[in-house]
């Protein structure tokens, strides 16, 4: 029997998310946004910023509380050298949340997250993002050059356990910009077992409901420009045997598996969970094996296979002025899948991980950094170091701003090797030209690829990026190489 999807008791309540803040007055993103996205969508314009075409890799796996193991290059596509990926998206359930693991994860990097650090910091992938609630974690890495562009907005987290009072189910989401762009992201775990259809439903308008953000400057969820939704959500087939099902999956029959999939079932009653897409479940289901094997439940409880782990996306409708005319995504944002598979080569879990890759492609609404930073001169051990920095015109920069030095290489944004606070250590400013000193003592006394990143306090972004450069010793070079002319801006 078809369940009956709780959007339609809740639509009244949900509906509200896309009017915005439940004013009257015209939200100040929404006055911003308008006139950014005209100034894009301007072909005449000479200078009108070129497209940018960005691959996205978004993960989702229930690992049981197991560790990573030792290779998990096929799971992040590592080997594929065709695959050009700008960004990787990895959502993970039941992590180990016990009480030690938590204590240990909070004074250090859990063991997930440090382990995609190690594999991705040397590919230039930094982690821009991360927000954890128990068992639940929530990753974004970015190549270094897009950093400047990805403001971090919000972090979320919203337990739906034990009504509402317990992390063990629920939501984290990170809503951020990317380019000018409003783009939320939300990895989820919904209640498990067959019967409780209706209370996965319910947690999933939960998790849509709370995704309302204080103030004017974040616009609610259903007004940002891509939704990205994935994570274990339990939906299970209904109606067939386990017979069946496993003689489906044995000889590729999926079609007849879709039909009674309750993700499925519930997005033909409900039009706000249709604007939802997936790709085709092209692969068997992920849930539930035998751990460390590819063998389905032989447990006493044998539980049925099911497409429990999902993927899926929703690009902001466009209003049009006929009510017969379809919505349609923004014309200067489009996403679109390139594959969506399973890795049945993972058997640490009792869920197989799931994948999807996607190809983004936007016009700017933001095509250059806020701040362009550089090193002046040779840099050296023994000697203190002076940077220059220009601000894009409207960017006001706070005292608590702060540059730091990294290694190339760097992890996060805390992975730095000394930093400067803008209004600590300003030596001269001028229009369009600021300037601030590195104390000989911060300069560390080792022969790497260094750069400089600006980090807004009021923005909680990196908002500049230097070019790599070296420091030298001192004993190499004569006093008038040191004395040379400065480069400028």
């Amino acid at each position: 029997m078809e369940a009956v999807s709780p959007w339609k008791r809740t639509e009244p309540r949900v509906s509200q998310l896309s009017r915005g803040c439940g004013s009257g007055a015209e939200p100040d993103w929404e006055r911003r946004d308008r006139a950014y996205r005209a100034a894009a969508s301007s072909e005449a314009l000479p200078d009108s910023p070129r497209p940018v075409s960005s691959g996205i890799h978004v993960v989702t796996w229930n690992v049981a509380s197991a560790a990573p193991p030792l290779d998990l290059n096929g799971l992040l596509q590592l080997n594929n050298q065709n695959l050009k990926l700008d960004m990787y998206v990895i959502g993970l359930q039941e992590m180990n949340s016990g009480i030690m693991s938590l204590l240990s994860d909070t004074a250090f990097e859990d063991p997930w997250s440090s382990f995609f650090m190690d594999v991705l910091s040397p590919l230039s992938f930094v982690k821009v993002s991360s927000v954890r609630m128990q068992g639940l974690l929530l990753l974004v890495f970015a190549k270094l050059q897009h950093l400047p562009f990805i403001q971090i907005l919000s972090t979320k987290s919203t337990p739906t356990g034990l009504f509402g009072y317990w992390g063990n189910k629920g939501g984290v989401n990170i809503c951020l910009k990317l380019y000018g762009y409003y783009v939320s992201i939300i990895n989820c775990h919904l209640p498990p077992h067959m019967d409780n259809n209706d209370q996965r439903l319910e947690h999933f308008d939960r998790i849509l409901e709370m995704q309302n953000f204080e103030g004017h400057d974040i616009p609610n969820i259903l007004d940002h420009d891509l939704i990205l939704w994935f994570g274990d959500m339990n939906f299970r087939i209904e109606d067939l045997g386990l017979h069946s099902v496993r003689e489906s999956i044995k000889y590729r029959s999926y079609s007849t598996l879709w039909e009674k999939d309750q993700l499925t079932i519930a997005k033909r009653h409900d039009p706000l969970l249709r604007q939802f897409q997936e790709g085709p479940l092209l692969f068997p289901p992920t849930y539930k094996f035998d751990k460390n094997s590819n063998n389905y439940d032989t447990s006493e409880k044998k539980r049925k296979p099911a497409w429990t782990d999902r993927i899926l996306w929703r690009l902001k409708q466009q209003p049009q002025d006929s009510s017969h005319t379809p919505s349609l995504p923004a014309p200067n944002f489009s996403l679109s899948l390139r594959s969506y598979v399973s890795h049945m080569m993972y058997s640490i879990s009792d869920h197989k991980p799931v994948t999807g890759t996607f190809d983004l492609e936007l016009k700017p609404l933001v095509s250059a950094p806020l701040i362009t930073l550089m090193p002046e001169g040779l840099w050296t051990m023994e000697k203190d170091a002076l940077i220059s920095y220009s601000l894009t015109p409207g960017f006001l920069s706070s005292p608590w701003d702060w540059i730091g030095l990294y290694k190339v290489g760097l992890r996060h944004i805390n992975d730095y090797v000394s930093y400067v606070w803008v209004g600590d250590n300003q030596i001269s400013f001028s229009v369009g030209l600021n300037q601030v000193y590195m104390d000989i003592s911060d300069i560390p006394e080792t022969e790497d690829q260094f750069l400089l990143c600006y980090y807004s306090n009021s923005l909680h972004s990196v908002v500049g990026i230097s070019k790599p450069f070296k420091i030298w010793p001192r004993s190499l070079f004569g006093e008038d190489l040191l004395d040379e002319a400065q480069p400028q801006f």
